[in-house]
């Protein structure tokens, strides 16, 4: 009894140990892959637990191997959004303005009635409640409430740590140089912006590195540089 008493200590610590590494994010929000090694995390620890036949050397080898995973897997999410959006998928707006986007919802291989029913746990009973919900690539629903004497508009990220977001630059219609020609600065470097997002009323978020962000605004046409 105490074998197994000491086994399932020494395995409880190094996986208060290992989730902690993995961050924030394992224990809230998980990705697909997240909730993958999640469920293999508890099966191996739970078998060398239990079976003292088994070397506990064995449990702890793999419990690091799915660590070293995870690690990887983190690191090929930040090469870019095409990897990301492979390994972990992208948020989906299954309601814009101008209703429910059944095209969404079926590639999220949902339907209408999934879509109330997450509308329904966050409040919203009806589905011009909102004016934007968002599946996110974790599986939660995200919505705007519809305001009607202030329409809310969806901020979208073009600049993330450093990187171009070249599928949003598409969706706001402008590009690289008529954004940065709302900056006050017409010859900061992208590498030093850590997020820039825009809204459809044109107004801008910059955050540069080791500065307080700034509220900016877009004007079609004009050009401060």
């Amino acid at each position: 009894m105490f074998v197994i008493f000491l086994r399932a200590v020494i395995l409880y610590v190094l996986l208060l140990i290992v989730m902690r590494l993995m961050g924030k994010r394992q224990i809230g929000e998980m990705q697909p892959f997240e909730f993958i090694i999640t469920l293999l995390i508890a099966e191996l620890a739970c078998i060398p637990m239990t079976d003292i036949s088994i070397p506990l050397s064995y449990g702890i080898v793999s419990l690091l191997a799915v660590f070293i995973l995870h690690q990887i897997m983190s690191l090929l999410e930040r090469l870019g959004n095409k990897v990301k959006f492979i390994i972990s998928g992208k948020p989906s707006i299954v309601i814009n303005p101008n209703g429910v986007d059944l095209k969404e919802l079926k590639k999220n291989n949902l339907d209408v009635a999934d879509l109330a029913e997450a509308l329904r746990a966050l409040g919203y009973f009806c589905l011009d409640d909102v004016e934007y919900a968002l599946f996110e690539s974790n599986g939660k629903l995200s919505a705007i409430k519809k305001d009607i004497r202030n329409p809310p508009s969806l901020p979208l990220i073009l600049i993330n740590d450093g990187r171009l977001q070249k599928e949003n630059f598409l969706i706001r219609n402008i590009t690289l140089e008529e954004l940065k020609s709302s900056f006050k600065d017409c010859f900061l470097k992208i590498s030093e912006i850590e997020v820039a997002t825009m809204d459809e009323m044109g107004k801008i978020y910059l955050k540069r590195r080791n500065l307080k962000y700034e509220i900016l605004y877009y004007k079609a046409g004009e050009n401060n540089c």
